[in-house]
């Protein structure tokens, strides 16, 4: 057994006796429902308003994208949380940020401003990052999440090293906190997360599979996906989209149902691998247009995952 096999394997053995067997049910499925449908909100500036939002739409869970906050998560603020989401009886099952700025969400100054692959940012970053999951334990979140961006295909490239370091330090606070970290999938293939999570050796570093983000990134088909992360994958943003056709930029984000997203599959291999998280849904409109577009897209996922769990 090598050293750093040896590590990996202390490492494990030290988080579950951290976490505990009531910890590792919380972040397992956070006391509901297999595959229960969640929302993701920004709840920055009216967070009273976003949650009361989930709770009215029906769902029983979020995911909270908190970037307003960075620098600005607090005792007191994790306190206004915890009472509106025990108010409201909603359940916050993961917590991202993906900030600071820059961030350039296409093809061409993405790769130098998204994630903790940009060198310039990613100091910054895995400060907000340490934040968010400090803040995340106080309130009672089992998971951080975000992009790490356009990960290496080549490990020989020379910002692989430096990206398996920055993830694994996040990881690392993320286990100091008895939480998962999660990578969410989008600017790299499978294949690459998969060997980023094997370099990087933490047993609570893990996948958030975005259906929409293979596609829109032109990466992969989230059917496939699950075959090469379904062990590692502990949340799901169900969200739809069509393949890139401009090679400047991504594809494009649909409603639900409308795009090339195949969910009936993407749920039954997830459900025949054990997956007991949230599907939280993610509709990247606004207003009443977002309103809408999710009491849609809830009653048609409601009706696949109704199918599947039966």
């Amino acid at each position: 057994m090598d050293r750093r096999m040896f590590l990996g394997m202390t490492s494990a053995a030290l988080f579950v006796e951290a976490l505990g067997t009531a910890a590792l049910a919380m972040t397992n499925a956070d006391g509901l429902k297999p595959m229960a449908l969640g929302l993701l909100i920004t709840p920055f500036g009216a967070p009273e308003e976003a949650i009361r939002r989930v709770h009215d739409l029906g769902f029983s869970n979020c995911f909270l994208s908190l970037d307003g906050y960075i620098n600005g998560f607090s005792s007191d603020l994790a306190k206004q949380f915890q009472d509106l989401l025990a108010k409201y009886d909603v359940v916050a099952t993961t917590v991202e940020v993906v900030g600071p700025g820059p961030l350039e969400w296409n093809f061409m100054q993405g790769p130098s401003t998204i994630g903790l692959v940009p060198q310039k940012m990613r100091a910054a970053r895995i400060d907000a990052l340490r934040q968010v999951s400090d803040f995340a334990k106080m309130v009672g979140i089992g998971q951080v999440q975000t992009h790490c961006g356009f990960i290496p295909e080549d490990p020989a490239d020379p910002q692989y090293p430096g990206t398996v370091e920055a993830i694994r330090t996040v990881a690392q606070h993320c286990q100091g906190n008895g939480q998962h970290f999660l990578m969410e999938t989008g600017q790299e293939t499978p294949t690459t997360m998969s060997r980023m999570i094997r370099d990087v050796n933490m047993p609570n570093l893990g996948v958030g599979l975005d259906t929409a983000n293979l596609i829109l990134y032109g990466k992969a088909n989230p059917v496939d996906a699950v075959d090469i992360l379904g062990p590692h994958i502990r949340s799901v943003h169900a969200k739809d989209g069509r393949w890139p056709t401009n090679p400047s930029e991504l594809g494009e984000e649909v409603l639900i149902g409308k795009g090339l997203v195949d969910f009936r599959g993407v749920f039954t291999k997830l459900h025949r691998i054990g997956y007991t998280g949230a599907i939280t849904i993610e509709r990247e409109t606004s207003g009443p247009q977002q309103i809408a577009d999710v009491r849609e897209e809830k009653v048609y996922l409601e009706g696949i995952l109704h199918e599947i769990l039966a």
